[in-house]
């Protein structure tokens, strides 16, 4: 009976021992000591600190770490932490260390550090910082002066990215409208995994009376390409067979297509939605190298074509595919309509409504009076009937009066001086 019980007693303390250290790697940690934070480039925040004071020896430490309201969280052996973070607004950082990489056990006390963001007028900072890549050649930033700044103010750019050795600026400033902007040249980024890099920017003022501004441009994103160029078009079996070049510095898997195919006897536009080639004609991609082509069913080949293309990047190379380049030139094919008669016409027309004008102008009295005849007037009539009569009467009365004054005047210039000569004489 004691061998058992010894035996029993044994394996207790073997199971208390094995137990008891187990349990001391789960024990909460002191927190970690020194942390601090400093700022790299334009827009690279670093966090670094020092191991706990009074740490277990049989703890493996690690630190957990997270931004505010739990973001990207972290478990790694390592005392330190970065992230490419635009400076606008205040950032922190909380750290704590344990054990293990298991999240369910509880960290040590966390300490946190900011870092806040520049002085000044949050108003006075630009608004609307934009940056696309264009083509993979150059980067094309622009925005919006703050609410609080003068209009003369002076603005300037920088830019730093992982294959610069320094932070550059911009020299390339202009205005479009309200609008300011600045580009400058990136290819040396171009020859490596885009995903991996990102540029930084920042805009601020010459006299330092704006608050500065910063964003981060993934280069993965905001990419558009130039315009492609097209290279060839002809009918074949009742199909319209297009063929272009993508711009340069692409791959033709990174990107998508639209054809626009206008018909001038419909006058209508189909656009069509390419993601690869889609030609047939074997011969025809042999005789056209690194190009593109596409086939448009049930054309009409006595019919007139215009075809235009553009492109954007897809997600399969990129993460952004919202930014279209511009549309390609023109390119037409087909039986043009003659164009004679309607010039004809057009020359036509305005001289035949000028001479129509003139003869109105001409004859806009006679057409006055056949259309509107005049109204006859009562007064005109009865003078026309009884005119002549009045006349008549009137003469008759003239040479009557004409007589009795003329026997008047004979009556007076020679009867009655007789008279008083008689007179005289009998006295």
């Amino acid at each position: 009976m004691e061998r058992p019980a010894r035996l029993y007693g044994l394996w207790a303390l073997l199971l208390c021992a094995g137990g008891g250290r187990s349990a001391a790697p789960t024990e909460t940690q002191p927190p970690v000591t020194n942390l601090s934070v400093s700022v790299e480039n334009l827009c690279t925040v670093i966090w670094t600190w020092n191991p706990p004071e009074g740490a277990s020896p049989n703890c493996s430490l690690r630190y957990f770490s997270h931004f505010g309201d739990k973001q990207d969280k972290i478990i790694a052996p390592e005392t330190h932490r970065s992230k490419e973070v635009p400076l606008n607004e205040r950032i922190c950082l909380q750290v704590g260390s344990q054990c293990s990489t298991n999240e369910s056990e509880k960290p040590s006390i966390l300490v946190e550090k900011c870092i806040s963001p520049p002085e000044g007028d949050p108003e006075s900072a630009v608004t609307e910082l934009q940056c696309v890549w264009h083509n993979l050649s150059y980067m094309k930033c622009s925005w919006l002066p703050g609410r609080n700044t003068s209009p003369d103010t002076n603005y300037t750019l920088y830019y730093w990215h992982s294959s610069l050795g320094k932070i550059l600026q911009c020299e390339n400033i202009y205005r479009e409208g309200q609008h300011i902007g600045c580009s400058f040249d990136l290819t040396k980024v171009k020859d490596s995994s885009s995903e991996q890099h990102s540029v930084q920017i920042m805009v601020k003022d010459n006299a330092g009376k704006i608050r500065p501004s910063f964003n981060i441009v993934p280069l993965a994103s905001r990419v558009k390409p130039d315009p492609p160029h097209i290279k060839n078009l002809f009918f074949q079996n009742g199909a319209l067979y297009v063929q272009w070049k993508n711009p340069q510095n692409f791959f033709s898997s990174c990107l998508s297509y639209e054809v626009e195919v206008n018909n001038s006897q419909t006058k209508t536009h189909d656009i069509f939605y390419v993601e690869e080639d889609k030609c047939q004609n074997l011969e025809f991609q042999r005789n056209m190298e690194d190009t593109i082509c596409f086939m448009v069913p049930g054309v009409l080949p006595d019919t007139f074509y215009t075809v235009r293309i553009r492109v954007k990047t897809n997600k399969l190379c990129y993460e952004d595919d919202k930014l279209w380049s511009n549309w390609s030139q023109a390119m037409s094919i087909g039986k043009q309509p003659n164009s004679t008669f309607y010039i004809t016409m057009l020359l036509l027309i305005p001289v035949i409504v000028a001479g129509a004008i003139i003869i109105l102008l001409l004859y806009l009295k006679r057409l006055k009076i056949i259309i509107f005849p005049p109204i006859p007037d009562p007064g005109k009539i009865f003078k026309e009937m009884f005119g002549d009569q009045n006349d008549d009467t009137l003469k008759t009365r003239t040479a009557d009066n004409q007589k009795k004054n003329k026997g008047r005047t004979w009556w007076l210039t020679s009867v009655i001086p007789a008279a008083q000569e008689t007179e005289t004489g009998s006295s």
